[in-house]
């Protein structure tokens, strides 16, 4: 390999092979003893880099020139790709996004947990890899992220264009949380978001409301969100901020009478310096206060605030593996760990003789009981508050030893505690979904004192990102000498 070469204070790499690609999505390269990760790079490219920050042991650096493309290399099909954060990993192909993250899974399994992964099953892919996802939330922002072209048309005077639309209605820049990237069209979300979003823009610029200044918190309009189902529902939550009743209420009839298939129309009015709705009032202007997903014949109610998976065709088989891995004859107690608004274990009651739903979020819980007797289902009893409190030796001894634990936890995995009380439980079998691999394979090297692994099974949820859920089964084996 050529060696580096230094560009005044500049350090170039030439000639990088692109060898693998990491769990956080950049491509991984190695020049001599350094291990290079590359924005945007895809295994076999091989490139010309910029290193942009050197650690002891590993760099982080950027495409200066490409000289090979990999044979994975696609051209990114959305126009905003490499500005906005969304899709990281439009640039690769799909086969080769699902080849990557099962191989990442895998890797994280073998390494952390020491798990035999020879049995893996294939990852499941999506069938849908555009328009997959059922919410988004949109930013209002006075300080638009500017372009080369904007930049350009300053380069004169060494300052942006005067006569440029500075306000933006899109997603935030990485790494910038004043910045936001304003939005023509975005592949995640299906009609009418795209509409909805650019025709509320455009409807705030003529009536001149002001959009939210990130750093100085003013202004009147702060946030859009958009939710959709399988249905055909739409619903529409706009945040406002330091805002006059008339604009509210100017906004919020444009919206009705320009969209009527609009089945829920909201609005919140945060003055907080954080954009969490959590704890605010969700006012319904029109329609209901919610709009309903169906699966298998369930209905789910879903709020604003509500938890729900994002593809919804996609966690329809997520639960379906879920189910399958626990092997349900009917009679089993059944504990479900991070229950959210109680899909999984809605999902399952009709398969076991109870459930027990424990989740954090007490909205949630309220959403999971309201979903229970929606469906009819007087099996399942939900409980809120934090896991490693809610799941004592006497909420057990109460409740009974369950058959099956499903756990189904936030990014950061089981508390200790909880993973301890797992073991104590000593559960028939444990079917753990994770969102991230690394943390799951932390707990899963916990649980091998009284668990093995016997089917482990990937499901992408989340195309052009490098985000992947995990299933796997466990089995009760007795305490390992």
């Amino acid at each position: 390999m050529s060696r580096n070469r230094k560009a005044g204070t500049v350090t170039i790499i030439p000639d990088l092979s692109i060898i693998d690609i990491a769990e956080e999505g950049k491509g991984v390269g190695k020049a001599d003893e350094l291990v290079v990760f590359v924005e945007k790079a895809v295994p076999g490219d091989v490139v010309d880099v910029r290193v942009i920050k050197k650690k002891k042991n590993f760099a982080e650096a950027v495409i200066e020139q490409l000289h090979k493309k990999s044979a994975f290399r696609t051209e990114p099909f959305c126009q905003h790709f490499g500005t906005c954060g969304g899709c990281k990993w439009q640039q690769m192909e799909y086969a080769a996004q699902l080849k990557f993250k099962h191989k990442n899974v895998e890797a994280a399994l073998q390494r952390l947990a020491k798990i035999d992964t020879t049995g893996m099953e294939p990852i499941l892919g999506s069938a849908q890899n555009k328009y997959y996802r059922n919410k988004l939330e949109y930013t209002f922002s006075n300080k638009r992220w500017l372009n080369k072209t904007d930049m350009m048309e300053g380069a004169e005077t060494g300052a942006p264009n005067p006569e440029l639309e500075m306000n933006a209605l899109g997603f935030h820049v990485p790494l910038r949380f004043d910045k936001i990237l304003d939005i023509e069209h975005c592949y995640l979300q299906a009609e009418p978001s795209n509409t909805i979003r650019n025709e509320v823009r455009d409807y705030a610029l003529k009536a001149g409301l002001s959009f939210y200044d990130l750093r100085n918190h003013e202004g009147s309009l702060r946030n859009l969100v958009i939710r959709t189902s399988s249905t055909g529902e739409v619903m529409v939550a706009v945040v406002f901020a330091y805002v006059e009743q008339e604009e509210i209420i100017g906004l919020m009839e444009f919206l009705k009478n320009r969209f009527p298939e609009i089945t829920a129309l909201l609005y919140i009015v945060n003055q907080k310096k954080n954009d969490t709705i959590f704890d605010q009032e969700v006012i319904t202007y029109a329609g209901r206060d919610h709009i309903f997903e169906e699966m298998e014949g369930l209905k789910f109610k879903i709020g604003v605030k509500s938890f729900y998976q994002t593809n919804s065709d996609q966690a329809h088989e997520l639960y379906k593996i879920t189910k399958e891995f626990a092997g349900f004859s009917g009679d089993e107690l059944v504990y479900d760990l991070y229950t959210g608004a109680g899909t999984i274990a809605n999902f399952v009651a009709r398969s076991v003789k109870q459930v027990v739903g424990i989740e954090y979020v007490p909205t949630a819980i309220e959403d999971a009981k309201f979903n229970a007797t929606l469906n009819g289902i007087d099996n399942t009893v939900f409980y809120a508050g934090d896991m490693k409190d809610i799941l004592t030796r006497e909420f057990i001894a109460e409740h009974g030893k369950p058959d099956v634990v499903i756990t189904d936890p936030p990014r950061a995995g089981m508390h200790a505690d909880v993973v301890e009380r797992l073991l104590e439980m000593e559960a028939g079998k444990i079917v753990y979904v994770s969102c991230n691999a690394a943390t799951q394979a932390r707990d899963l090297a916990l649980l091998k004192e009284k668990y093995e692994v016997v089917r482990i099974k990937p499901v992408d949820m989340f195309p052009h990102t490098q985000h992947v859920e995990n299933v796997v089964l466990l089995k009760f084996t007795g305490a390992q000498p």
